[in-house]
């Protein structure tokens, strides 16, 4: 009988095409705005339509297979995929200069990269006929190690691949990272909810932010039906996500979903980030790691050490269903011994079926909205 119900969000309540549209327009920024590189400075502005952010993110993910590559690769972070396809485009920029620039290029690729550094390179490439190449991404990566810390070490084995230059700065999360995030969030949270986001002002103001208009992956009335069932059947449900708290909280308040959560069981990143500031020495404690899901099973009565400290597979843990789109949804609850249900609402849709079928995902939902009558088989 299951007893809780985690859901994911991502993928699975909300679409992640919002979060896709802003990791596009922040590798956009970092490139090209006056505030960073300044490549094609003229061109930047805050005011996109819907079909100019299309076309850049089509252009910046190589129609969504960049973001399917490092989806693929365990990654689940936005932040992080901004910064490896930022960071690729200013390897690839610096190439291009390589035996002109060989000293700078020394110099900037052993120390780390903050907005001052990436203004000095926007100036030292600035009048030079210089080209992207988005695409190259896929062929220069199919050597990284599949997780996400072994493809931030590959920025780093490109470095001495292309430069000659041993350097250990871009396999951690530096001044770069926290440039890519910051960007990121201004786009996502908008002017208002900056400082509350990340605790440093916005460098670049105007922007509405996309928090307020996100796309429910199924009608929210719908979605909130579902809550009500499975309360009402007596289930717990709870909320496991990659996204940080605000994002979550905001738009679930918005939509008017709050009422069904009892918020001791809503396990953010923020969560996850402040248990990896405390265990520094540890591995990332991101999905798919399980550490998400076992706080949120909790209703965070346990403190992170006894979630670090489980033992798996968790005690009973067929009385719970972790409801997700991904693989290291999948992983996780395979880990705590738990049941998986997948939906095909992620960023692969329908596509996904094959690799959940290949690790024998206990069910394959078409959506989130399915999860109603399955809940109600099992709990009699």
């Amino acid at each position: 009988m299951v007893k809780t119900v985690l859901f994911d969000v991502d993928g699975v309540l909300l679409s992640e095409e919002r979060y896709f549209d802003m990791s596009a327009l922040a590798v956009w920024e970092v490139l090209i705005s006056p505030n960073y590189l300044g490549i094609d400075s003229e061109k930047f502005k805050t005011n996109l339509t819907n079909e100019e952010i299309e076309n850049i993110r089509k252009e910046i993910f190589v129609d969504d297979r960049v973001l399917k590559f490092l989806k693929a690769g365990g990654l689940n972070a936005n932040w992080d995929m901004i910064y490896l396809t930022a960071a690729y485009q200013l390897l690839h920029l610096l190439e291009q200069v390589k035996d002109e620039l060989e000293n700078n290029i020394t110099k900037w690729l052993t120390n780390e990269i903050d907005r001052k550094v990436l203004l000095e390179i926007g100036e030292a490439l600035d009048g030079r006929d210089l080209v992207f190449d988005f695409q190259k991404f896929l062929v220069d990566f199919q050597g990284a190690k599949p997780t996400q810390q072994g493809l931030m070490d590959h920025l780093d084995y490109l470095s001495k691949e292309k430069f000659g230059v041993e350097t250990r700065m871009f396999g951690k999360m530096d001044q770069l990272w926290s440039t890519c995030e910051l960007v990121s969030q201004e786009w996502y949270v908008g002017d208002e909810h900056v400082l509350e986001s990340t605790g440093r002002p916005s460098v670049q103001t105007g922007k509405a932010g996309f928090m307020s208009d996100e796309k429910v992956l199924a009608d929210k009335e719908k979605i909130a039906e579902l809550f009500d069932t499975l309360t009402n059947s007596g289930v717990r449900v709870g909320i496991g996500t990659g996204r940080p708290e605000l994002e979550t909280i905001e738009p679930f308040k918005a939509l008017d979903w709050m009422k069904h959560f009892d918020t001791s069981y809503i396990v953010t990143a923020d969560d996850v980030l402040r248990a990896e500031r405390t265990h520094p020495e540890g591995p990332s404690l991101s999905k798919p790691h399980p550490f998400t899901y076992i706080k949120a099973l909790s209703g965070k009565t346990k403190t992170d050490e006894e979630c670090l400290a489980e033992e798996l597979p968790v005690e009973n843990g067929h009385e719970t269903l972790i409801v997700g789109d991904s693989l290291a949804d999948l992983l996780a609850a395979r880990k705590m011994g738990c049941l998986f249900a997948a939906v095909l609402t992620g960023l692969s849709g329908k596509d996904a079926r094959p690799e959940f079928e290949e690790y024998n995902a206990d069910y394959i939902l078409d959506g989130v909205l399915d999860v109603k009558n399955l809940i109600l088989s099992l709990v009699k």
